[in-house]
């Protein structure tokens, strides 16, 4: 494989992305280059998984990217938002760096001894009700308060006030849920940090 998969095709797609996670940073107070462009890079996040099956140029460098360009993103968004939104980021790459440093691109199926709860958030790639909640809390919340804040869901889109609150109500309640998977991974991490070596060799 070597530095060839620095330009597999799904990888050239998480270049493109940073780059317009960029365009959108310098374009933050004007929706008519922030939306588009940070749209086209969620949108781009689902083919470039697409393409790395269809074409098989898989590889752990590009799920490693995958999620770096996820966390630029909403980093970016986050701390452009509120003051404290550095929090929101500063965890979301505290849980990358536990679950990436010992389970490289493995991390979404190293579930199995977790909680019920968290098991059924992770369950069959978040493909149910309550892995929806989350990954809506998770990607959706920051781009829904953008369009809140910044009058995109009222204005241009003419969504009522009362399904906007609701909308934050919701992706809010699916956050809390994705953080609450976080301390777990965080927790674990810990564990698995401060275990007993000694007892490990005695057996």
């Amino acid at each position: 494989m070597g530095l060839g998969v620095l330009v597999y095709v799904p990888n050239v797609i998480g270049y493109v992305r940073v780059l317009l996670v960029f365009i959108s940073w310098c374009g933050f107070d004007n929706t008519g280059v922030f939306v588009p462009c940070y749209l086209i890079s969620i949108l781009l996040d689902g083919l470039d998984g697409w393409a790395a099956r269809r074409l098989n140029q898989t590889s752990e460098f590009g799920s490693w990217l995958d999620v770096v360009v996820d966390n630029l993103g909403r980093g970016m968004l986050w701390t452009q938002l509120f003051q404290w939104g550095w929090m929101v980021s500063a965890m979301e790459w505290c849980v990358f760096t536990c679950n990436h440093n010992a389970l490289g691109a493995q991390w979404k199926s190293s579930f199995s001894e977790s909680p019920r709860w968290v098991q059924a958030v992770m369950a069959e790639g978040f493909r149910t009700p309550l892995g929806v909640l989350a990954i809506g809390g998770l990607h959706v919340l920051p781009v829904w308060l953008y369009g809140y804040q910044r009058g995109v869901l009222s204005q241009t889109l003419c969504i009522p006030d009362w399904l906007q609150v609701l909308g934050v109500l919701v992706l809010a309640t699916g956050r809390l849920v994705c953080l609450s998977v976080e301390v777990w991974c965080v927790w674990s991490h810990i564990t698995f940090l401060t275990r007993d070596k000694k007892a490990e060799r005695k057996d």
